[in-house]
């Protein structure tokens, strides 16, 4: 098993690897199944990546948004005439 790249930008360039060598003219109909799978394991994983980075932006946008928001469990004093 190859290693998995650390970050979607060695993901997506092994992606383009893989399909130069697929587009390649002496590039074997068994080595173009191989790489096919291998680009479907790297279109799984930066997938995974996209959707950890989303999950990760809207937990920070939630926490943002309770920032902004007044306290609304203190209650606020009367006025005192």
């Amino acid at each position: 098993m190859k290693k998995q790249p650390a970050h979607l930008e060695e993901n997506l360039q092994a992606l383009d690897t893989i399909l130069a060598k697929m587009s390649g003219e002496d590039t074997s109909l068994e080595e173009s199944i191989a790489l096919y799978a291998d680009a479907a394991r790297l279109i799984g994983e930066a997938n995974q990546m996209l959707n950890d980075a989303q999950l990760k932006i809207t937990e920070i946008d939630q926490l943002l948004a309770a920032w902004q928001k007044p306290d609304e469990t203190v209650a606020e004093e009367p006025a005192h005439d």
